[in-house]
């Protein structure tokens, strides 16, 4: 039987790519293609809601889902750690389905696994990221989870900047430099030092259909989760 999905945010180019996998795979089917302007109860009777919106949307967007019960995938960028754990409150008792994606690239989520791996035996950690001009969060979700992923592997423990100086904003202990040049796709970088050494993770996106497999995985697997998930690399580790 296949997914029914209404997707809100569906003008947007990611809204536009999960309309296009919907059409082309029969165990997925389109309820409503929704703008940010429409109201989320057109969502109802859906199996999945896909929010693709906009950061100061997505906030209600999910509450309102908590609120009706609708199981619900997010890929809007800003979701941070104090959002999360406000989300993860609004969650207690409640039957709801959330699953936020900070990136829907594999390649990206496993450069950000491969890092906080790393960052335990690193104190020295930045990122650097790079968007398009549009982009209206900074730093990125990515970004964002990539430091929140690297103080879990740390325990918590901050690191110290790679280059003496740096003056860029910490998030999750780790400095994050943000660039928003025009044309660019996407580009994170983590930089890594000790004694004698650096270590790079570096992720550039040439095409946005770097995101068709990730985001096709999780509109198939998120009808199937309960509670909270974060971060494609839960999805994709399942057997």
């Amino acid at each position: 039987m296949a997914i029914k999905i209404s997707v809100i945010g569906a003008s947007g180019r990611m809204g536009q790519l999960a309309l296009s996998l919907i059409e082309q795979n029969p165990d997925l089917e389109l309820h409503s293609a929704l703008s940010s302007h429409n109201s989320p109860a057109e969502a109802i009777g859906a199996d999945l809601l896909v929010d693709l919106t906009k950061p100061d949307a997505s906030v209600a967007i999910v509450d309102f889902a908590i609120q009706n019960n609708i199981k619900i995938l997010v890929g809007t960028s800003g979701w941070s750690k104090d959002k999360l754990d406000v989300l993860r409150d609004k969650m207690v008792g409640k039957s709801a389905t959330v699953v936020v994606i900070p990136n829907f690239s594999i390649g990206s989520v496993l450069a950000t696994k491969f890092a906080a791996e790393a960052a335990m035996y690193f104190d020295a950690i930045e990122i650097i990221e790079t968007h398009h001009t549009k982009k209206l969060d900074a730093p990125s979700g990515t970004a964002l989870f990539t430091a929140q992923e690297i103080s879990a592997a740390r325990k918590g423990r901050d690191a110290k900047p790679v280059t003496e100086g740096n003056s860029a904003p910490v998030f999750n202990g780790v400095p994050i430099t943000s660039l928003r040049i025009e044309d660019a796709h996407a580009e994170q970088e983590v930089l890594m030092a000790g004694p004698n050494e650096s270590l790079y993770f570096k992720h550039v996106v040439d095409s946005h259909e770097v995101y068709v497999q990730g985001l096709l995985l999780a509109m198939r697997k998120s009808p199937s989760h309960t509670g909270l998930t974060v971060g494609l690399m839960n999805l994709l580790e399942e057997k």
